[in-house]
């Protein structure tokens, strides 16, 4: 299966959307409302495929290929004719609300608009529409191009047809699926990820344990491959205070409630490896 997507943000992880979804062979439109953003998506792009071109996995030739089924454009009206939308853009739902609303109307009733949202309710971005039944959550995991889930997410109007074209889709581009079949805020895997990690900024805030030895507990103890304080500083201590709190939020469970260190850690701008510090200290 292969067609013409439109990723919308251009980020690590709209990049990385675009990128699997050229290598499966579609032809791929990122936009982004920044020209300059394109040079380090560009650049990004270019250095995950060297990895599989060292990796054997890619040729040179192939690479090349890939990178030439992906243009850019800073006009979201572009949009049209796609056969799936993929918005990849902050977790803030005024911003993706205005992002939808406008899709609405560029794109015919032919296109699947799906978000990329990691903890924000399908159909409170849906509703920003006037066809919510085509509104869909695509849930793709960083990195894209090497994590094999994706989790799908049904609105509460989201039709089986558009349910069924977001899958494949996904699975076209290499991805297992999950489905989420009720619309909760966070779904299934960021419940479960920002409840550990909460749970383990609490502890090592409280001086119970060290964040080495907790990260240590967790992967010795229940073969988790990374720790859940490695795993918040891989994703981002400012991306995944912001998920737990949309959850919190949409449900008052203080178990989701961002604990101080996290708060502190964000506002000093320490959010993990993207920054070379979070709860360790990495090389920029």
């Amino acid at each position: 299966m292969s067609g013409r997507l439109m990723v919308i943000g251009s980020g690590l992880m709209g990049s990385g959307i675009a990128q699997v979804a050229a290598t499966a062979g579609w032809n791929v439109t990122l936009y982004d409302n920044n020209e300059e953003a394109f040079g380090r998506a560009r650049a990004g792009i270019a250095k995950s495929l060297d990895r599989f071109i060292k990796k054997e996995k890619l040729t040179a030739e192939e690479a090349a290929a890939i990178e030439d089924r992906i243009t850019t454009s800073t006009k979201l009206e572009d949009a049209k004719g796609s056969d799936i939308v993929v918005e990849a853009v902050f977790e803030q739902l005024d911003i993706k609300q205005e992002i939808f609303q406008k899709l609405d109307v560029i794109c015919g009733p032919e296109t699947v608009l799906a978000t990329n949202t990691s903890a924000i309710p399908i159909t409170q971005i849906a509703a920003a529409t006037s066809s919510p039944e085509r509104v869909v959550g695509t849930h793709f995991f960083s990195p894209v191009p090497m994590m094999k889930l994706c989790e799908l997410v049904r609105g509460l109007k989201t039709s089986d047809e558009t349910l069924e074209k977001a899958r494949n889709f996904a699975e076209a581009v290499g991805k297992t699926c999950v489905v989420v079949k009720r619309d909760v805020a966070g779904f299934v895997t960021t419940r479960l990820i920002t409840a550990l990690v909460m749970e383990s900024i609490r502890l090592v805030e409280n001086g119970v344990i060290s964040a080495e030895d907790l990260d240590t507990a967790c992967k010795l103890g229940f073969g988790h491959a990374m720790g859940p304080l490695a795993t918040c500083d891989l994703t981002g201590a400012d991306i995944l205070k912001h998920a737990t709190e949309n959850i919190y939020n949409d449900t008052a469970d203080e178990k989701y409630f961002p604990p101080e260190l996290l708060a502190r850690m964000v506002e000093a701008g320490d959010y993990g490896r993207k920054t070379g510090k979070g709860f360790y200290e990495y090389d920029k």
